[in-house]
């Protein structure tokens, strides 16, 4: 124990002598683990952001949006014209026996006024189930029922930014606005969930029953027609069979036979979101390899500084030798003075990291998610020593395989 302390104080001692070059060296490792951990932190961030968009659309869940349509002999594009309706929502809600959960949706923009205050936002059309699919809640009153669907009631259920821009400090339950004219009585104000993965306002809404929407303020030539319908299975293994029972009866609904092309899409939101999911993975291990190749450059630039030490140490490595030193001594000194550097290297490079990911974070976390943990910071402080011993390995070797006595003569 006491060799290894003696060897330890000399390593130090050899690399606080020549202060300067010493942290040249280690500055390619500073630099390629602080470039792991700010890479994995934008990584992890990443990985959260889009859990988190998992998370606020739901589980086990399709959407079927309008296809393409013609017309005289005219192709038109996705969701050019509505072709799907609120009985098709209706339909599948009856019959697709591995289906829990149908929400139909319409979706236009409006003015909305509270006295003298107004605020333009997107309106959506809805019924309660999408509430239960999103596990969306509410923070004040009330959502509306399946009832009031059915009544093409006018009742509202706001966001919070739209609440904030109309009412202020105001309570807004039971409250009448007006959307595009239209009175509508406030019911509820939905908690807050911020933005979604493309940047867009959660909050920045308003939703009425569909009804309501289609009856009063859609404004469309396609009546009874709807944007889009979203369904939620009982488990993920039911999206395949719901799938194809759902194709089955919009084609029957539709009157598409034989060869025909369907009118409409159905999207495995899931599967889309998992793709998305290990995408990312792939993306934050990328990152990870690339921020990597600095700590290989680094581990070369300590090879070449143990390389010069050893050329500029030889009559010492032969006085050592002559006075009893094994030649493991001196593989061991020569080692020790490599992974000293290197980790010095890797806990300046973690503090770096850090701060540069928490400057990250502080100013522009909006556009990338930064997400700090403790497992980077570990594996790249390890690799830093790794990166140490093997560059330094062959210096220390060489240093060991000295003659002597052409070591005491060396000038």
């Amino acid at each position: 124990m006491g060799d290894i302390l003696t060897i330890f104080k000399i390593a130090i001692k050899a690399i606080w002598v020549n202060k300067m070059r010493s942290a040249l060296t280690s500055l390619g490792i500073i630099i390629g683990v602080a470039a792991v951990i700010v890479m994995l932190a934008v990584g992890e961030g990443t990985k959260k952001k889009i859990s988190d968009q998992m998370s606020s659309m739901g589980s086990n869940l399709l959407m079927i949006v309008s296809g393409s349509t013609t017309s005289g002999g005219a192709r038109a594009g996705f969701g050019a014209q509505p072709t799907l309706t609120l009985d098709d929502a209706y339909a599948i809600e009856r019959s697709a026996s591995h289906v829990s959960q149908v929400a139909p949706g319409v979706e236009t923009t409006g003015q909305v006024v509270y006295g003298n205050q107004n605020w333009s936002t997107r309106i959506t059309g809805t019924t309660p189930s999408l509430f239960a699919i999103r596990s969306w809640s509410v923070e004040e009153g009330a959502l509306f029922t399946d009832e009031e669907v059915r009544q093409s009631s006018a009742v509202a259920i706001l966001g919070r930014t739209v609440v904030d821009n109309l009412f202020g400090v105001l309570d807004p339950i039971g409250k009448t606005i007006r959307i595009n004219n239209v009175p509508f009585k406030v019911a509820g104000v939905l908690k807050s969930m911020g933005q979604s993965s493309m940047g867009q306002d959660q909050d920045d809404t308003v939703i009425v029953p569909v009804t309501t929407a289609l009856k009063r303020l859609s404004g469309s030539r396609f009546r009874g027609t709807v944007r889009n319908i979203m369904v939620q299975t009982y488990t993920t293994a039911d999206l395949p069979e719901a799938e194809e029972e759902i194709a089955v009866l919009l084609r029957q609904r539709h009157n598409i036979t034989g060869k025909k092309q369907d009118d409409f899409i159905i999207r495995n939101l899931t599967q889309m979101m998992e793709s998305a999911m290990e995408a990312s993975q792939t993306f934050s291990l990328l990152l990870a390899a690339i921020a990597s190749i600095s700590l290989l450059v680094g581990g070369i630039g300590i090879m070449n500084i143990m390389l010069v030490s050893v050329t500029e140490r030889t009559r010492e490595i032969g006085i050592r030798m002559a006075i009893g030193a094994k030649a493991w001594d001196i593989r061991l000194q020569f080692l020790v003075e490599a992974l000293a550097l290197s980790l010095a290297g890797g806990i300046l490079g973690i503090l770096t990291g850090v701060g540069a990911a928490l400057i990250i974070k502080t100013y522009i976390s909006g556009f990338l998610p930064i997400i700090i943990t403790l497992y980077p910071m570990v594996i790249a402080f390890v690799f830093s020593g790794l990166v140490g011993i093997f560059f330094g390995f062959y210096p220390a070797y060489k240093a060991s395989m000295l003659n002597p006595i052409d070591a005491l003569r060396f000038e």
